[in-house]
């Protein structure tokens, strides 16, 4: 597990390095566009070589072919051409590229920067995520080839120029030096379980932020070993609501991949709760209520079931429903969720007892599966189209959550009109919604109706290829409880081996 979770394929190394060089570069260039002319910007862009002589690098040209600048030498320029190629003009407030750590951190969620007396006074507030909610998580997530990465890195925006015009990675000369260090993270590591079958770790978007699927790169090498007759079983994060309809929407798009069979895994303790059973908190022993027999609270809470089998199955997918089976749930209540699963349109459910017994206690799960992806009758089926307005897309998703409207905040109002303006309305949408309701609230278990869904602010994450709407306030840098897990982690000096982790 140590090895599984800390530096094992470097991929947050590799993401956080890259995330930070950026932010670096970002205040760097509004440092030296604050103190020089556009003159001496240019010639500090492009600095003489040996023998005087000026020339632009490599990914300058991205710039000036984006700019309508088909000259090939600096000294070409004219006047207003210096100024369009050299200055980015960005606008501090329209930042939102922040910096990121693998540790959480809330003291960190909200920081100043630009105090040290160097920096002539440039203070501004930004703040700190944790890596995995970086922009370049998702890239690595959603790329499909090293060339693709390449391109999605130079393409995310990380703020706007007084003009209101966006200014990328690429603009700022740093897309080819992000991809530098993402070269090797963007190779997936091949694991295997205690029972011997492969597994290929890559990539974990922060599924409430971003997409939360693993990546496109390790489906495609798994596709591939696996052959035409085999089979590839890959994550989609959260439920219905945040990970399949991501997946379905954006994944399956990018990757142009179709499933033949959703597995949705329910358990009688989370339906207990989904249907009205008391409230759980991390720490606290559980109520009785979910180690005791209780049939009528888990028929209750199958509404939530009910709900994320009609939406999976609006895809045109098979469901099958996999019943993650505890030693305190009985039989009957067992067989209240087998039926409620059947009777809302799953291909299947089956109870499941891995957890206990290995492969296994899967095998019936394992033969469900099977029977359904020899079994698919419609093609998928996406929810939306991408030539409708943004928010067009959002109410489709709303309505599939179970909402009657859609709440628009001043700021989200604004940041609609702005992307829709930069030419970003054909991108699909990344809810980021709580996964523990259909609804924007946390509490509202079941499968609430008629609530209006509010979306507070709208954020573009260009590079990965999506507009995330943000519904609700979600925090995107975890804080530590008043007992971490490191209290019971150390080391065995002796043997050099890991105690606390299992």
């Amino acid at each position: 597990m140590d090895e599984f979770n800390l530096h094992l394929t470097g991929d947050i190394h590799a993401i956080t390095a890259a995330n930070n060089l950026l932010a670096a570069a970002i205040d760097t260039r509004v440092f030296h566009e604050s103190t020089q002319s556009d003159k001496a910007l240019l010639n500090r862009l492009c600095p003489p070589n040996k023998e005087g002589k000026r020339s632009f690098s490599d990914i300058m040209f991205r710039r000036l072919k984006k700019l309508g600048i088909s000259k090939t030498k600096p000294e070409e320029l004219s006047p207003q051409e210096v100024k369009k190629f050299a200055r980015l003009d960005i606008d501090p407030a329209s930042i939102t590229w922040r910096r990121v750590m693998d540790v959480n951190d809330r003291f960190l969620r909200k920081i100043t920067v630009g105090q040290g007396p160097e920096e002539k006074g440039m203070v501004r507030e930004t703040g700190f995520d944790i890596s995995v909610a970086s922009e370049i998580m998702a890239v690595l997530a959603l790329t499909t080839s090293l060339a693709d990465m390449r391109e999605r890195l130079g393409k995310m925006v990380i703020g706007n120029s007084k003009a209101g015009d966006p200014v990328t990675a690429d603009d700022l000369g740093v897309g080819g030096a992000l991809t530098v260090l993402m070269k090797d993270a963007i190779n997936p590591t091949l694991m295997q379980t205690l029972e011997g079958t492969p597994v290929l770790v890559h990539a974990g978007p922060f599924a409430n932020i971003a997409h939360g699927n693993s990546s496109i790169v390790a489906d495609k090498i798994a596709l591939k070993l696996a052959g035409p007759g085999g089979f590839v079983v890959t994550e989609a994060g959260f439920g219905s609501d945040i990970g399949t309809e991501k997946f379905m929407n954006i994944k399956c798009r990018y990757s142009s991949l179709t499933p033949q069979c959703a597995v949705i895994v329910a358990t009688i303790r989370a339906l207990k709760m989904h249907g009205g059973g008391p409230e759980v908190v991390a720490g606290k022993p559980l109520d009785r209520a979910y180690t005791t027999e209780n049939v009528s609270l888990v028929e209750a809470g199958c509404v939530n079931l009910a709900r994320h089998i009609s939406n999976t199955k609006a895809y045109g997918v098979n469901v099958v429903v996999a019943v993650n089976m505890f030693a305190t749930d009985s039989e009957a209540e067992l067989n209240a969720v087998r039926n409620a699963a059947l009777a809302a349109g799953a291909y299947d459910a089956v109870v499941c007892t891995h957890h206990a017994h290995g492969g296994k206690g899967a095998v019936d799960l394992g033969i469900a599966v099977q029977k359904a992806c020899e079994n698919v009758t419609q093609p998928l089926k996406f929810l939306y189209p991408l030539d409708i307005s943004i928010k067009e897309k959002i109410e489709a998703i709303a309505r599939s959550y179970g909402a009657s409207g859609v709440e628009y905040s001043e700021q989200a109002e604004k940041q609609i009109e702005m992307y829709s303006k930069q030419g970003f309305s054909g991108l699909p949408i990344c809810m980021a919604k709580t996964q523990y309701s259909f609804s924007h609230n946390a509490a509202e278990k079941g499968a609430p109706t008629g609530f209006s869904l509010p979306i507070r602010d709208v954020r573009a994450s260009i590079g990965a290829g999506f507009i995330c709407p943000l519904v609700g306030t979600m925090s995107t840098m975890p804080g530590l409880p008043t007992r971490p897990c490191f209290y019971d982690i150390d080391l065995d000096t002796a043997t050099g081996k890991v105690i606390g982790l299992s």
